[in-house]
Protein backbone atom coordinates (compact mmCIF):
# COMPACT_ATOMS: atom_id res chain seq x y z
CA UNK A 1 0.00 0.00 0.00
CA UNK A 2 0.93 3.18 -0.95
CA UNK A 3 -0.10 5.82 1.37
CA UNK A 4 1.12 8.82 -0.86
CA UNK A 5 -0.97 8.19 -3.43
CA UNK A 6 -4.20 8.08 -1.14
CA UNK A 7 -3.27 10.71 1.00
CA UNK A 8 -0.74 13.26 -0.41
CA UNK A 9 -0.44 15.18 3.27
CA UNK A 10 1.31 12.16 4.67
CA UNK A 11 4.18 13.06 2.24
CA UNK A 12 3.80 17.12 1.94
CA UNK A 13 4.34 17.70 5.76
CA UNK A 14 7.78 18.71 5.91
CA UNK A 15 9.06 21.56 7.53
CA UNK A 16 9.51 24.19 3.98
CA UNK A 17 5.29 22.93 3.82
CA UNK A 18 4.48 23.94 7.51
CA UNK A 19 7.28 27.25 7.45
CA UNK A 20 5.28 28.39 4.42
CA UNK A 21 2.27 28.40 6.36
CA UNK A 22 3.75 29.94 9.76
CA UNK A 23 5.89 32.18 8.07
CA UNK A 24 4.03 33.97 5.74
CA UNK A 25 1.31 36.64 6.54
CA UNK A 26 0.61 37.15 2.77
CA UNK A 27 -0.63 33.72 2.28
CA UNK A 28 -4.10 33.07 1.91
CA UNK A 29 -6.15 31.84 5.03
CA UNK A 30 -8.02 29.03 2.67
CA UNK A 31 -6.59 27.59 -0.62
CA UNK A 32 -6.35 24.62 -2.34
CA UNK A 33 -2.77 24.13 -0.94
CA UNK A 34 -3.26 25.39 2.45
CA UNK A 35 -5.35 24.54 5.52
CA UNK A 36 -8.20 26.81 6.58
CA UNK A 37 -6.71 27.30 10.05
CA UNK A 38 -3.93 29.67 10.68
CA UNK A 39 -2.56 27.92 14.18
CA UNK A 40 -0.68 24.73 13.59
CA UNK A 41 2.09 23.77 15.87
CA UNK A 42 4.64 20.80 15.17
CA UNK A 43 4.91 18.84 18.10
CA UNK A 44 7.60 16.47 16.60
CA UNK A 45 8.31 15.05 13.28
CA UNK A 46 9.01 11.36 14.78
CA UNK A 47 6.09 10.46 15.39
CA UNK A 48 4.32 13.14 12.83
CA UNK A 49 2.68 15.25 15.30
CA UNK A 50 0.72 18.13 14.77
CA UNK A 51 -0.91 20.37 17.74
CA UNK A 52 -4.35 22.56 16.77
CA UNK A 53 -4.98 25.14 19.21
CA UNK A 54 -8.95 26.37 19.25
CA UNK A 55 -9.60 23.47 17.10
CA UNK A 56 -13.15 23.66 18.49
CA UNK A 57 -15.05 26.32 20.93
CA UNK A 58 -16.16 25.58 24.51
CA UNK A 59 -19.93 25.31 23.59
CA UNK A 60 -18.93 22.57 20.89
CA UNK A 61 -17.00 20.86 23.28
CA UNK A 62 -19.87 20.81 25.56
CA UNK A 63 -21.76 19.70 23.23
CA UNK A 64 -20.61 16.63 22.32
CA UNK A 65 -19.74 15.73 26.00
CA UNK A 66 -23.56 16.21 26.86
CA UNK A 67 -24.28 13.59 23.58
CA UNK A 68 -21.98 11.18 25.08
CA UNK A 69 -22.80 10.98 28.84
CA UNK A 70 -25.61 9.40 28.78
CA UNK A 71 -24.64 6.50 27.04
CA UNK A 72 -21.37 5.87 27.88
CA UNK A 73 -20.03 1.69 28.72
CA UNK A 74 -16.80 0.26 29.91
CA UNK A 75 -14.02 1.05 27.23
CA UNK A 76 -13.64 -2.45 24.75
CA UNK A 77 -11.08 -0.88 23.02
CA UNK A 78 -8.17 -3.60 21.30
CA UNK A 79 -6.17 -4.87 23.63
CA UNK A 80 -2.51 -5.91 22.93
CA UNK A 81 -1.75 -9.44 23.05
CA UNK A 82 -0.82 -10.27 27.07
CA UNK A 83 -3.53 -7.45 28.16
CA UNK A 84 -6.60 -7.67 30.18
CA UNK A 85 -9.76 -4.96 30.90
CA UNK A 86 -7.15 -4.23 34.18
CA UNK A 87 -5.36 -1.39 31.98
CA UNK A 88 -8.55 0.23 31.03
CA UNK A 89 -10.51 -0.59 34.24
CA UNK A 90 -13.03 1.87 34.73
CA UNK A 91 -12.48 3.91 31.49
CA UNK A 92 -15.84 5.08 29.84
CA UNK A 93 -16.64 5.29 26.47
CA UNK A 94 -18.95 5.65 23.94
CA UNK A 95 -18.85 5.69 19.66
CA UNK A 96 -20.86 8.19 18.10
CA UNK A 97 -21.08 8.50 14.31
CA UNK A 98 -21.77 12.66 13.35
CA UNK A 99 -25.51 11.47 12.23
CA UNK A 100 -26.40 10.15 15.78
CA UNK A 101 -25.60 13.89 16.80
CA UNK A 102 -28.85 15.76 16.73
CA UNK A 103 -27.30 19.24 17.39
CA UNK A 104 -24.91 18.80 14.13
CA UNK A 105 -21.73 19.97 16.15
CA UNK A 106 -20.25 16.45 15.42
CA UNK A 107 -20.87 16.87 11.48
CA UNK A 108 -18.81 20.07 11.58
CA UNK A 109 -16.11 18.62 13.52
CA UNK A 110 -15.97 16.02 10.87
CA UNK A 111 -15.76 18.46 8.14
CA UNK A 112 -12.94 20.20 9.98
CA UNK A 113 -10.92 17.37 10.05
CA UNK A 114 -11.03 16.37 7.29
CA UNK A 115 -10.30 19.92 5.95
CA UNK A 116 -7.26 19.54 8.52
CA UNK A 117 -5.89 15.98 7.38
CA UNK A 118 -6.59 16.56 3.52
CA UNK A 119 -8.06 13.02 3.84
CA UNK A 120 -12.37 12.71 2.94
CA UNK A 121 -14.05 12.35 5.65
CA UNK A 122 -15.43 8.77 4.60
CA UNK A 123 -12.40 7.82 5.95
CA UNK A 124 -13.30 8.43 9.28
CA UNK A 125 -14.15 5.87 11.99
CA UNK A 126 -16.88 6.79 13.98
CA UNK A 127 -16.03 9.48 17.23
CA UNK A 128 -14.62 7.49 20.24
CA UNK A 129 -15.77 9.35 22.95
CA UNK A 130 -13.87 8.61 26.10
CA UNK A 131 -14.19 9.84 29.98
CA UNK A 132 -11.27 8.87 32.45
CA UNK A 133 -11.52 10.04 36.07
CA UNK A 134 -8.99 10.51 38.72
CA UNK A 135 -6.31 7.38 38.30
CA UNK A 136 -7.41 6.29 35.36
CA UNK A 137 -5.22 6.33 32.34
CA UNK A 138 -4.65 4.66 28.68
CA UNK A 139 -0.69 2.54 28.75
CA UNK A 140 1.14 2.58 25.75
CA UNK A 141 -0.43 1.09 22.53
CA UNK A 142 -0.54 1.45 18.54
CA UNK A 143 -3.74 2.81 16.96
CA UNK A 144 -2.48 0.93 13.76
CA UNK A 145 -2.70 -3.16 13.61
CA UNK A 146 -0.36 -5.62 12.97
CA UNK A 147 -1.27 -7.65 10.91
CA UNK A 148 1.26 -10.33 12.91
CA UNK A 149 -0.62 -9.39 15.91
CA UNK A 150 -4.12 -9.15 14.39
CA UNK A 151 -4.11 -10.91 11.41
CA UNK A 152 -4.68 -9.52 7.60
CA UNK A 153 -6.91 -5.84 7.91
CA UNK A 154 -9.35 -5.26 5.20
CA UNK A 155 -8.17 -1.38 5.87
CA UNK A 156 -5.82 0.51 8.10
CA UNK A 157 -5.39 3.48 10.88
CA UNK A 158 -3.09 6.47 8.99
CA UNK A 159 -4.02 8.26 11.54
CA UNK A 160 -5.73 9.75 14.69
CA UNK A 161 -7.07 12.98 15.51
CA UNK A 162 -7.82 13.47 19.41
CA UNK A 163 -10.14 16.46 19.76
CA UNK A 164 -9.97 17.25 23.98
CA UNK A 165 -13.00 18.43 25.48
CA UNK A 166 -12.16 19.01 28.49
CA UNK A 167 -9.67 20.75 30.72
CA UNK A 168 -7.87 18.50 33.01
CA UNK A 169 -6.28 20.07 36.35
CA UNK A 170 -3.43 17.64 36.90
CA UNK A 171 -2.45 14.42 34.56
CA UNK A 172 -4.22 13.00 31.86
CA UNK A 173 -1.33 14.22 29.02
CA UNK A 174 -1.36 12.19 25.87
CA UNK A 175 2.34 10.36 25.53
CA UNK A 176 4.57 9.53 23.28
CA UNK A 177 7.52 7.53 24.51
CA UNK A 178 9.35 7.16 22.02
CA UNK A 179 9.65 10.38 20.43
CA UNK A 180 12.55 11.27 18.07
CA UNK A 181 13.14 8.11 16.91
CA UNK A 182 14.16 6.59 20.50
CA UNK A 183 14.20 2.49 19.93
CA UNK A 184 11.87 -0.06 21.73
CA UNK A 185 13.24 -2.18 23.88
CA UNK A 186 11.36 -5.53 24.46
CA UNK A 187 11.51 -4.90 28.23
CA UNK A 188 9.67 -1.41 27.89
CA UNK A 189 6.70 -1.24 30.64
CA UNK A 190 3.62 0.02 28.98
CA UNK A 191 2.32 1.89 32.04
CA UNK A 192 5.30 4.53 31.90
CA UNK A 193 4.57 7.80 31.35
CA UNK A 194 7.58 9.24 29.49
CA UNK A 195 8.60 11.35 26.35
CA UNK A 196 6.81 13.94 24.62
CA UNK A 197 3.63 14.76 26.75
CA UNK A 198 0.44 16.58 25.76
CA UNK A 199 -1.89 18.41 27.81
CA UNK A 200 -5.45 18.54 27.24
CA UNK A 201 -6.75 21.65 26.78
CA UNK A 202 -10.30 22.12 25.81
CA UNK A 203 -10.89 22.93 21.75
CA UNK A 204 -7.64 21.84 20.93
CA UNK A 205 -6.56 19.28 18.84
CA UNK A 206 -3.78 17.34 18.26
CA UNK A 207 -2.94 14.99 14.98
CA UNK A 208 -0.11 12.54 14.86
CA UNK A 209 0.42 9.55 11.69
CA UNK A 210 0.65 6.14 12.57
CA UNK A 211 1.66 4.83 9.28
CA UNK A 212 4.99 6.10 7.15
CA UNK A 213 4.59 6.77 3.76
CA UNK A 214 5.29 3.17 2.40
CA UNK A 215 2.06 2.22 4.75
CA UNK A 216 4.54 0.57 7.19
CA UNK A 217 3.87 1.33 10.87
CA UNK A 218 5.51 4.17 12.58
CA UNK A 219 7.30 2.39 15.90
CA UNK A 220 7.63 6.18 17.21
CA UNK A 221 3.46 7.10 17.10
CA UNK A 222 3.42 4.45 20.19
CA UNK A 223 1.06 6.73 22.60
CA UNK A 224 -1.00 6.55 25.92
CA UNK A 225 -2.54 8.86 28.10
CA UNK A 226 -0.85 9.62 31.26
CA UNK A 227 -3.32 9.25 35.24
CA UNK A 228 -5.84 11.81 35.68
CA UNK A 229 -4.25 12.58 39.10
CA UNK A 230 -7.26 15.95 39.82
CA UNK A 231 -10.05 16.92 37.58
CA UNK A 232 -11.97 14.75 34.63
CA UNK A 233 -10.55 13.82 31.21
CA UNK A 234 -12.50 13.83 27.98
CA UNK A 235 -12.05 13.26 24.43
CA UNK A 236 -13.10 12.33 21.16
CA UNK A 237 -10.97 10.09 19.45
CA UNK A 238 -11.09 10.22 15.46
CA UNK A 239 -9.59 7.15 13.75
CA UNK A 240 -8.77 7.89 9.94
CA UNK A 241 -8.19 4.70 7.86
CA UNK A 242 -6.90 3.91 4.45
CA UNK A 243 -10.23 3.46 2.51
CA UNK A 244 -13.40 4.52 2.71
CA UNK A 245 -15.69 3.56 6.09
CA UNK A 246 -19.38 2.09 6.03
CA UNK A 247 -21.05 1.63 9.51
CA UNK A 248 -20.25 -2.27 9.00
CA UNK A 249 -16.58 -1.67 9.20
CA UNK A 250 -16.46 -0.13 12.63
Amino acid sequence: MEVCSLFPFVCILDRKFIDDIQKSSSLPLCSPRLLCFVHIQVLSWKPRALYFPNFATAEQCESIISSAKPRLKPSTLALRKGETDETTKGVRTRYLHASEDVTGVLDVIEEKIARATMIPKSHGEAFNILRYEIGQKYDSHYDAFNPSEYGPQKSQRVASFLLYLSDVEVGGDTMFPFENGMSVPENYDFKECIGLKVKPRQGDGLLFYSLFPNGTIDPTSLHGSCPVTRGEKWVATKWIRDQEQSDADE
